[in-house]
Order: structure tokens, then sequence, then C-alpha cells
């Protein structure tokens, strides 16, 4: 049953399997869905065996409530619509289980015990006390109808057959929208989880009619047994399939896998090109870099040879000057000897007049006294 737990809390691909097979009522009929669910194979096989062991022999629908496990007098709803609970004989624990599930979430997962009773407290509400869950689980229904039904098909202390395992029992009640069933509501006379058991004396009257009918749901059953040796070859059949599916998988994950390295490999690979690319951008910076340094050393070669060749002619010019120069010292050292040999001559000269100016002087005052004298 925990298995059965875990098959039905799938999410939409298993979920619809299921849902598919409670409509058909043919536990080996998900070999349909085989094909389709190729990655869920591994999990399906540990399940495949699983509908034939356990499937509803009674369903009907109903809101479900729960006990307040703090004041025990208060009905806490579980469901927000009417769901489907339905009884399952597990052949194996040779027990009986009330489940029903909203949507994936299991709301009842109920052992049925020889202890418990279900006790009809109101027209549309009845309830069972669950001692190992330690709850009292209460189901409202849309019809007084379905309570008898409910009643008549489903006591907690006998066993539960079918009268036609394979979809024609007329005890099972037809799929309805959620919206059209009323709520049925638990009433004032809902007994809490204290006060149970004190009704299931009420009852024990009842069994032997109870056991009768479920006597001839037995034979039902008995009959519908002839069929399981054709299911578990069915299902034999697809076991297989569903282990070539699952060395398929294993095979798929395998290349999956070396699909990975591949693409860890190829990851690594474009992380070294995008470096080498990185560092081949700084080379050519750094050759664009030096080029330029290049030029500019060739514009200073060119104006050092243009200086260096001026600097020549200057030097050129420079000896003419020095030339030149000495040319015109020596001139001038020439010059200056001539004039200084005028100078003595002018000296000399002078000199020599001075000289005949007192003679003509003398000539003078020795004429005028003459003159005078005569």
């Amino acid at each position: 049953m925990t298995e059965y737990l875990e098959y039905a809390n799938l999410k939409v691909s298993l979920s619809g399997m299921w849902k598919l097979l409670i409509k058909q009522n043919h536990p080996c009929s998900f070999h349909v869905l085989l094909s389709s669910k190729i990655k869920m194979a591994a999990f399906i096989s540990s399940f495949s065996f699983l509908p034939c062991r356990e499937q509803p022999i009674f369903s009907t629908r109903a809101h479900v409530f729960q006990i307040d496990p703090n004041t025990k007098k208060n009905w806490v709803p579980t469901s927000k619509h009417a769901v489907t609970v339905s009884y399952f004989y597990d052949s194996t624990r040779n027990v009986y289980r009330i489940i029903s599930l909203d949507g994936s979430k299991a709301i009842i997962n109920s052992t049925i015990t020889p202890n418990m009773t279900f006790t009809k407290t109101s027209q549309k509400f009845g309830q069972w006390a669950d001692s190992r869950a330690n709850t009292v689980y209460g189901l409202g229904f849309s019809s007084e109808h379905h309570l008898s039904k409910e009643s008549a098909g489903g006591d907690l202390q006998s066993p539960l057959t079918p009268e036609s395992i394979n979809g024609t029992d007329d005890e099972r009640t037809p799929d309805v929208t959620q919206n059209s069933e009323p709520r049925a509501e638990p009433t004032q006379n809902a007994l809490p989880f204290s006060h149970s058991s004190a009704i299931s004396k009420h009852w024990e009257a009842e069994l032997a009619t109870l056991k009768g009918n479920n006597a001839k749901l037995t034979a039902a059953l008995l009959e519908s047994t002839a069929n399981v040796k054709q299911w578990k070859q069915q299902l034999a059949a697809y076991q297989e399939e569903a282990e070539r599916l699952h060395k398929r998988v294993t095979e798929l994950e395998c290349v999956s896998s070396q699909a990975n390295a591949v693409h860890t490999h190829k990851t690594e690979l474009n992380q070294t090109i995008q470096e080498l690319e990185e560092t081949l951008k700084v080379k050519e910076e750094e050759i664009e870099r030096l080029k330029q340094e290049i030029d500019n050393a060739r514009e200073l070669q060119e104006q050092r040879d243009s200086l260096t060749q001026k600097l020549q002619e200057v030097e050129i010019r420079n000896k003419d000057l020095e030339g030149q120069l000495s040319d015109l010292e020596q001139r001038l050292e020439k010059s200056q000897n001539e004039q200084e040999a005028f100078r003595n001559n002018l000296k000399t000269l002078l000199e020599i007049l001075d000289g005949k100016i007192f003679e003509l002087t003398e000539l003078r005052d020795n004429l005028a006294k003459l003159l005078e004298c005569s």
C-alpha cells in the first residue's frame, strides 16, 4: 500500500496513468502508456505487479473530514470538493484499506481493523475511528442514498469484495462533476472520537447480514481470480518491456554522460581559445605600440640627420668666417702698422715744420727789426 501511495503521488504522467486504470477498472491496461513513457520505464517497472495485487473493490464520492486533534469536537475539512473514496484488499498482507486521493495527496489512508465501525450520525454524514492514525474520519455524501450504499457496502468489520471486479459493480457510484455535488456538512450529532466506540454495539446486530452480503462478494472475487494468470502473463511481458526500456535508459544515460564529458572538454577548449584570443589581442596591441615607437624613432632619426647636416653647414660657414676673420685681422694689423708709420712720419714732419716755423719767426723778427732800424 505504501508503494501504491508513492505511485499515486507522481505528477502528470503517472497520475494520468492511475486515472486511466481506475476508469477502465483493468489492472493490466497501462501497456498503452508504456511506449510514450520511456523515460519513466524504470520507475514504472517497480510497480508492474501492484495494480493486480490491489484494486478498488468499492468506490464512492464524498466530502472528507477529520476530527480536530486539539478539541476532539470540531470537524476539519480535508478536501475542498467531493473526492473518490475507494476500498482496497491487499491479498499479500490480507488487510483491507480505505484510500482517498485529492489530486496527488492522500487524505485518507486507513487500515481496517476488526474493532472499527462505520457510524451514521445524520442523513448524509457518517464517521469511523482509526486508532492507528489516532483520528476520526468523517464522510459527507450528496444524498442519503449514497450514505446508505456506503453503509451497506462498506462495513469496516467484514471483508470487502465486489459483485463484479471488472467494472460492473452496481454499488460503484458513477463519477460526476465535482461542483455538482452538494457538500454535506457534519452536524452536531457527529460523535467525537471519545464517544464513537459506544455506538459500535448498535451495529453488531447487523454484522450477520453484512457477512452474508460479503459472502456473495467473495464468490464474485473468486470468479475474477481466474483471470489473474492471464494478467500475470501480460504483466510479465510488460515487465520485460520495462526492463528493456530500463536498459535503454541506462544506455542513454551513459551516452549522456559521455556527451557531458565532451561538452566539458569543449567548454575547456573554448575557454582556452578565449584565453589565447585575449593573449593574441594583447600581443597585437603591443605590436601596434612598438610600430608607433619605431615610427617615432624614424622621425627622430630624420630630424637628427637634418640637424647634423645643418650643423655641418654651420661648421663649414664658421670655418669660412674664421678665414675671413683671420684675413681681416691681418689687414687690420697691416693697417695699424701703416697708421703707426704714418703717425711717426707726421710727427717728424711736424717737428720739422715747427723748426721751420721757429726759423721763420726769427727771420720775421729780424726783418722787422731791420725795418725799424732803417
